[in-house]
């Protein structure tokens, strides 16, 4: 998994959590080997696209993932020891003739990257890989994103408004952590925290690379620290679920600083974009209704997001009430939305170009140059988006 993007492992054998339990696994349905038919009316995938469109995620089940697990029909096979689910491939309610499976990432792939199990799996049809990850690996192992399927990351840097009232952006957090001994905590080699260190907003003296995923530090702290995080996340948990703390949280997103990547963009091997266009051509307006239908309706999603993270049962714990609020912040933040014009999924030129300028001295000084060259048009493609989908 990209290390911009590490999630928390929040509650993992914390006694700070509370009110989740991996109580039981979701079973897994019976399912059928049989090829799907395409319903009538339905769009119809099957002779273009591989018979099981397999995608995988750079983190285990979640909201910010949910477009994903709108796909599965009816009856998905949950396989809990390859932490993945599978199941026919519907398009708003209908088959569409192939089946979908989606795999877990982050500690089911070993914390590599999906740049890595792209290419280290070629029976994978898409993958999530956001921008700076395109840019850190475009040499090595080069991949074109073709739906944007969040409009902006989540990702952010929190604080406690109690102890801070006066913080109102991370800028603010790094005067105010150097006149109180405070550090923002993050997981090591996140590229996000290269660049707020580099531009000044957050100089490295307020920083610790040594964060853990738990919440231990930042509650022992009793708000002197920051920390990263996700805004579709940690304000609930830590709010409702971390008893410890149980009190409102503030925080930047990392968008709002000035690095505009797009996360968890669904990319394909760059030498395969020829060969899966016909497909894409037809499945990247179902992924983009799927994310629209999702966000409009997420309950029956929501539910099988959280029965997926109790069948997995790998320590990560997220329940449907995280789900909903991770929608709602998706919402209110526009982290799910058409962006500048009126449909969902297409990417920027200039803010991919903002993204290869800032990272590509950051990632040749730690001895991974990007492509020689590289421009925007090397990332993604905006062709096969249907500018008639959106919010």
């Amino acid at each position: 998994m990209h290390k911009t993007a590490v999630r928390s492992t929040i509650a993992v054998g914390m006694v700070f959590a509370a009110g989740i339990a991996l109580a039981g696994c979701a079973s897994a349905s019976p399912g059928s080997s049989a090829a799907p038919t395409a319903a009538a009316g339905a769009v119809d995938l099957s002779g273009v696209c591989p018979a099981t469109v397999t995608i995988q995620t750079d983190w285990n089940p979640e909201a910010d993932h949910g477009h994903l697990y709108q796909l599965l029909g009816p009856n998905p096979v949950i396989n809990a020891d390859k932490k993945s689910v599978s199941g026919d491939l519907f398009a708003s309610g209908k088959s569409t003739g192939v089946k979908v499976e989606i795999r877990s990432g982050g500690p089911a792939i070993g914390f590599s990257t999906v740049s890595s199990e792209l290419y280290k799996d070629k029976g994978i049809t898409l993958g999530y890989v956001s921008t700076d990850e395109a840019v850190q690996l475009s040499a090595s192992l080069p991949t074109t994103a073709v739906f944007a399927e969040n409009d902006i990351s989540p990702q952010m840097i929190m604080w406690d408004p109690a102890t801070y009232p006066k913080v109102k952006t991370i800028k603010d957090l790094a005067a105010t952590l150097k006149a109180n001994g405070g550090v923002v905590r993050y997981f090591q080699g996140a590229a996000y925290m290269g660049y707020l260190q580099g531009s000044g907003i957050l100089p490295a003296a307020q920083t610790d690379g040594a964060y853990d995923g738990s919440p231990a530090k930042f509650v022992t702290a009793k708000g002197k620290d920051g920390q990263q995080g996700f805004a579709t996340a940690e304000p609930y948990i830590y709010q409702n679920e971390v008893s410890a703390w149980g009190k409102p949280l503030s925080f930047q997103l990392i968008h709002d600083t000035g690095y505009p990547i797009y996360p968890e963009a669904m990319s394909v091997r760059s030498a395969d974009l020829s060969k899966l266009s016909p497909c894409l051509k037809k499945l990247v307006p179902v992924l983009q209704q799927a994310d629209v239908d999702y966000i409009s309706k997420p309950a029956t999603t929501n539910k099988l997001v959280a029965d997926l993270v109790m069948a997995f049962n790998n320590g990560w714990v997220y329940s449907e009430k995280v789900a909903d609020f991770g929608v709602s912040q998706m919402k209110k933040l526009k982290i799910a939305s058409n962006g500048s014009n009126a449909y969902v999924g297409d990417f920027d030129e200039t803010r991919v170009q903002k993204v290869i300028d800032i990272d590509t001295p950051l990632f040749t000084a730690s001895g991974s140059a990007p492509k020689a060259g590289l421009k925007p048009a090397d990332l993604f493609t905006n062709e096969f988006l249907d500018k008639t989908i959106g919010f």
